[in-house]
């Protein structure tokens, strides 16, 4: 690229000064500048603020944005000052430096990195520290204004608004979350809890655009927020103090960080408030599931990001999330500003639409996390994750963690499921499509943010023509089967409609390869490999090295449309190649003039359009002796000289270089905008390559992990056989071990089965189990066993492996009762409960107490299928079971009829001899009162002496004469269920 005055003209802000040089080299290096005492001056506030352009723009914007961070760029680095610059400093752990400012040379804190960090220290800043970072960039003036630049700030960047940073994860969404009451607009009354009343969810990921809303209560927040694991919560600024109590509490078991916002005030009236860091759990459904096959929802064309402009009706959406949609877009507008994106209308979620997982249950079945470390190793996600492309396996997330309970969405996802699992080529032959797809959701966003470039625009042109050939290749195989067979299997009827939906894109990337010039982009490629990456390190001193395409010399330029995409542009690049002829030209007229062959017409930062020598001994006698030549710099290899014919060729060459790339803006942002006008139409069709890459990553995995398919209804009845625990399974066989399965069958004749059984027998696991096999099967996947059945299951709950609370100065008992308390009040006949040991953690008669109350719950109210296993063997009796009557597998052996519909299951060990025993991990009928607790602290390690005393304990304990004591506790247990009909049936006739 040509370099003439013009270009190089900056204030002294840019490098191309020696002022600006310098002040880099301090900003570097961390120097620091003092007086001539050795002690440094700085202003403690705004106060004797230095009276420059910068100094001014940066006090303005760092008060218009107090509760920010702010950075502002200055040429090649963003930089801190004044206040600012030693807490920045210490956040990144960079050098704090300082400069003098103004005519009186005020000396201010400054500190700073280079442009290509910023990513790194924007994570820095915003998820370590919990910072708001406020974006001041720097636009250049137009062309015959006075030369320098304009500084505004463009976005403040929070944890629920990244749009395109390198640390947003790209296999997880990034949600902003909403949460609203009707009370906080229109009312004074704004000092109650709002305990009874209704709340609204609003929820965006702003790096893709989608955007949920819906009902909620102060009951089920807390397993809403798991499930939708946003980044960061917003509420109405009234909710800071009593009035939002009870709110901040559900937030802060699950989420770390919230911020506060008043719509209708200033722009920049809003403030965080940081909760203790608690893990988050858990996503959301999205709108386009292969389930609405049958009744697809419409899609709404792009509208305008104001909340007037959005269609909220009444009639759709609760007053309380017209309110959370409101403060969304308000913190929208507010936060992103220039970034603002045109929303579309909101997709209504529903709790009756998917199977609800409390927060805890996400956590105890290690849906997405595994409990003890915490990452994705070990949970169902890592176990079942066979999707290729980022966005493919962020939909998985929402799916195992929203099952759907839509019968006929389920059957539509096991047909694609059945259909690539019975055809491995035509899965084999996708999956090498599927490698080539791009993130088009995340690229749509970003031009629709108004980002973006020329690479996207070719990602959006490869993803549309591998769409294309994803499509054909389906066709093509239906077609074949339809030719050999003669006939459709039913499994392409699914299929067939989703192949329907998708919109033929090709016109536009068409229109894309005729405008981008892919082959400068590949040639930027190649001589990009193998230049040295910058270091994760946060040296002050480190080189500045580009991120992102190679380093070119600077008369070097790339232009990134064809020239014959427009007239304009084809007109240019002539006048440009023309200019070039003559510089040719005059380049060999000199060599021949001066008689130097190592002549070149040169343009660099430091002499700008110049002659230079490469041989000066040989070649510069004869340009150094004529007049039009001046020289103006010279080196032991080479010699520069200034030469007016030169210099004006050159700004003609840089005149039109600068028209191209005006040229080249202009069809920039029109192939922008045309992208724009097609973002529904790429969203639907990257959702449903998301859908067929989970599929396929279902039918793979039923390959390599033996599931079935299960038989999906709308009764009550939930029968596997041979269950295997899949994470557990996958861990065996990793140790050269074999998982033992385990059957269960839970119907209106049996509906309630306690389980017991020595401890380290697999009940725990049992359990778990038989809740992750419903999951997986409402997923729409096939599912660990060799036969399943299953009746759709609105909600999942267990209480399994609780651990005390200290922050919130809650016990384990008091965990494991609060889980309870949930359970009972929260579960309905269509649910599946798991509970394991509810009673421990107190004492004898306390524990068996509440577990026959919960048992007599779950099975006179709920009335759900539920499986619970325990140690309290006396609860066996209380609950009916004889074994003279037979083994209490819901025949009907429960005394007096009071518990007839449960089945009573255990598992065992094995005696070798008195010392040896094996675990069965068979579950069979009856009960197990002996849980070998001796035997599990034998093999933990306890000591002899201690073992000596335990087994004489518990032969005096039981020699202390318990006969009778089952028949005493079956009559009490009968005793309680009749006194509680009774006082039911006397409420009823009051």
């Amino acid at each position: 690229m040509i370099q003439t005055s013009d270009t190089l003209k900056t204030n002294d802000a840019q490098e191309g000064t020696a002022k600006g040089r310098k002040r880099r080299k301090r900003l570097v290096a961390g120097e620091s500048q003092q007086d001539a005492e050795g002690t440094a001056q700085y202003p403690s506030s705004e106060k004797a603020v230095p009276q420059t352009n910068l100094a001014r723009e940066i006090q303005q914007n760092m008060q218009r944005f107090s509760h920010c961070i702010l950075l502002t760029r200055v040429g090649q680095f963003y930089e801190s000052y004044f206040d600012q610059a030693p807490v920045l400093a210490k956040l990144l752990d960079i050098k704090l430096t300082s400069r003098a400012w103004g005519q009186k040379g005020t000396r201010v804190h400054m500190c700073g990195f280079p442009l290509p960090h910023l990513d790194r220290h924007l994570k820095t800043l915003v998820q370590q520290h919990k910072r708001f970072v406020a974006m001041c960039e720097e636009f250049p003036r137009p062309l015959g204004s006075e030369p320098g630049f304009d500084r505004r700030v463009t976005r403040v960047v929070t944890p629920g608004t990244l749009i395109d940073e390198s640390f947003l994860n790209q296999y997880e969404n990034n949600y902003l979350l909403a949460i609203g009451r009707s009370t906080d607009i229109g009312t004074t009354d704004r000092g109650s809890e709002h305990l009874d009343g209704e709340y609204g969810l609003a929820w965006i990921d702003v790096s893709t655009g989608e955007f949920f809303t819906q009902p909620t209560s102060v009951l089920t927040l807390r397993n809403d927020i798991a499930r939708i694991a946003p980044k960061e919560v917003v509420l109405h600024e009234s909710m800071k103090g009593t009035a939002g109590k009870s709110v901040r509490a559900q937030i802060g078991e699950e989420l770390s960080w919230i911020s506060y916002i008043s719509p209708g005030v200033s722009e920049h009236s809003q403030s965080t408030d940081i909760s203790p860091p608690i893990t988050a759990q858990a996503d959301e459904p999205s709108a386009d599931d292969i389930g609405s096959l049958e009744a697809p929802r419409t899609e709404s064309d792009d509208v305008p990001s104001s909340l007037s402009f959005l269609p909220l009706s009444d009639e759709t959406f609760t007053p309380s999330e017209t309110v959370a949609v409101e403060l969304l877009t308000t913190f929208l507008q507010t936060n992103l500003l220039e970034l603002m994106p045109r929303l579309s209308a909101p997709i209504r979620e529903g709790h009756e639409e998917r199977m609800q997982i409390d927060s805890h249950t996400i956590k105890a079945l290690e849906i997405r996390e595994e409990m003890l470390e915490g990452g994705a190793k070990g949970s169902l996600l890592s176990v079942v994750k066979r999707t290729i492309t980022t966005s493919g396996t962020r939909l998985l997330a929402r799916w195992l963690c929203s099952p759907s309970t839509s019968l006929s969405q389920i059957n539509a996802r096991q047909s694609l499921v059945s259909l690539f699992h019975a055809r491995q080529h035509l899965r084999s032959d996708l999956e090498e499509f599927l490698y080539q797809i791009e993130d088009a959701s995340r690229i749509v966003q970003k031009f629709l943010l108004g980002r973006g470039d020329a690479n996207d625009l070719l990602a959006i042109r490869d993803t549309i023509n591998v769409t294309d050939q994803i499509k054909a290749r389906v066709l093509q195989e239906r077609e074949l089967e339809l030719q050999e067979s003669g006939k459709r299997a039913e499994e392409w009827y699914y299929a067939d409609i989703l192949l329907d939906r998708m919109r033929n894109l090709t016109p536009l990337a068409e229109r894309i390869d005729s405008a981008v010039d892919e082959s400068e982009f590949r040639r930027q490629e190649r001589a990009a490999l193998g230049m040295p990456r910058e270091e994760d390190d946060d040296s002050a001193g480190e080189a500045v090295v580009p991120i992102r395409g190679p380093a070119l010399k600077p008369d070097v330029i790339v232009w990134t449309m064809k020239p014959d995409f427009s007239p304009e542009l084809r007109g240019l690049h002539d006048h440009l190649a023309s200019l070039h002829s003559q510089r040719e030209e005059m380049e060999q007229q000199l060599k021949a003039e001066f008689s130097a062959p190592s002549l070149q017409l040169k343009s660099s930062l430091n002499h700008g359009l110049h002659i230079r020598i490469g041989n000066p001994k040989r070649d510069s006698r004869k340009i150094t002796e004529s007049e039009t030549a001046v020289m103006i710099g010279q080196s032991g290899s080479s010699k520069s000289f200034f030469y007016p014919a030169w210099t004006r060729l050159g700004e003609k060459i840089a005149r039109a270089e600068q028209a191209i790339q005006s040229a080249e803006r202009k069809a920039f942002e029109m192939l922008r905008s045309e992208v724009n006008s097609h973002a529904t139409s790429l969203r639907r069709n990257a959702r449903i390559i998301d859908e067929v890459d989970v599929t396929i990553g279902f039918a793979n995995a039923a390959h390599e992990l033996r599931l079935v398919k299960p038989v999906m209804d709308d009764g009550l009845t939930y029968h596997v056989q041979n269950g295997r625990h899949p994470t557990v399974e996958l861990g065996l066989l990793d140790a050269g071990r074999v998982f033992t399965p385990n059957s269960v069958t839970l119907s209106p004749s049996c509906r309630v089965h306690v389980i017991t059984g020595p401890n380290m027998a697999g009940k725990s696991t049992f359990l778990r189990q038989t809740a992750l096999i419903a999951v997986l099967a409402q997923t729409g996947s096939f599912v660990p066993a060799d036969q399943a059945h299953i009746g759709i299951v609105d909600k999942v709950f267990s209480r399994v492996g609780a651990k005390d609370d200290l922050f919130r100065d809650r016990s384990t008992f008091m965990v494991e009762m609060l889980e309870t308390a949930q359970i009972l009040q929260s579960a309905t006949g269509r649910s599946l409960v798991i509970m394991d040991e509810v009673g421990r953690g107190t004492t004898v008669l306390d524990g068996l107490a509440i577990a026959f109350a919960t048992v007599n719950h779950l099975y006179q109210v709920n009335k759900c299928r539920s499986l619970f296993a325990t140690h309290f063997h006396e609860l066996v009796d209380m609950l009916g079971f004889s074994p003279e009557e037979g083994t209490g597998t819901g025949t009907g052996t429960g005394v007096g009829n009071a518990f007839p519909h449960i089945g009573f299951f255990c598992t065992s060990v094995d005696e070798v001899d008195d010392s040896h025993f094996a675990y069965s991990y068979k579950l069979r009928p009856g009960v197990n009162r002996d849980s070998h607790g001796l035997k599990v602290a034998h093999l933990a390690g306890m000591p002899q002496s201690a073992m000596d005393v335990a087994r004489e304990a518990l032969g005096c304990l039981r020699g202390l004469g318990r006969e009778g004591e089952g028949g005493r506790l079956r009559e009490l247990g009968e005793r309680l269920v009749r006194e509680q009909l009774e006082t039911a049936r006397t409420g009823a006739e009051m």
